[in-house]
C-alpha cells in the first residue's frame, strides 16, 4: 500500500524534472559601444569628424544589430565596417563588411561566427569608417561592452 502512495509522488518529480531540464535557454542581451575618433586610427589622422557606434549581441543567436552615427567628415564614406582581431594599437583585415547606404545613421545587422563572437566579447574587434581623403580609415573605434 506504501509504494501505490510514493509512485504518484515519483511520477511528478521525474516529469518536473525533464520539463525544467528542455526549457530553452534565455538569450542574454548585451550592448556593446565604439567611439569612433581619428585620433584612435592606426596610424592617426587630423580628420575633425566623430562618430559612435552602439551594438547589441543577442548570446543565443549570435545577432549583432548596429546603429552607426558620424559627422564632420572630410567627405562621402566609401567603405565602413568591423575588423579584427586585433587590440587597439594594432590593425586587422575587414570581418564583417557593411553594404548599402553609409549616410548617418547606418543600421544593421548579422549572424556572427562562433570566432567573430568571440573576438567581440573579448574586446578584438573595432570599427572603421572610410573616405577618399582617408582611404585606410578615417575614424576608428575599439568595440567594448557598455
Amino acid at each position: 500500500m506504501r509504494m501505490n502512495s510514493i509512485f504518484p509522488i515519483l511520477t511528478i518529480i521525474a516529469a518536473s524534472t525533464i520539463v525544467l531540464s528542455a526549457a530553452p535557454a534565455f538569450a542574454e542581451m548585451v550592448a556593446y559601444k565604439a567611439d569612433l575618433k581619428s585620433s584612435t586610427e592606426v596610424p592617426a589622422n587630423d580628420s575633425k569628424g566623430t562618430g559612435m557606434l552602439d551594438a547589441t549581441l543577442d548570446t543565443a543567436t549570435k545577432k549583432l544589430s548596429w546603429t552607426v552615427t558620424y559627422s564632420g567628415l572630410t567627405g562621402a564614406v566609401t567603405a565602413a565596417h568591423f575588423h579584427g582581431p586585433a587590440d587597439m594599437t594594432a590593425t586587422a583585415p575587414p570581418v564583417v563588411p557593411l553594404s548599402g547606404s553609409f549616410t548617418s545613421p547606418i543600421k544593421g545587422d548579422v549572424i556572427l561566427t562562433e570566432g567573430q563572437t568571440t573576438d567581440l566579447v573579448g574586446g578584438k574587434m573595432y570599427f572603421n569608417v572610410h573616405t577618399a581623403a582617408h582611404k585606410d580609415g578615417e575614424l576608428r573605434g575599439q568595440v567594448v561592452k557598455k
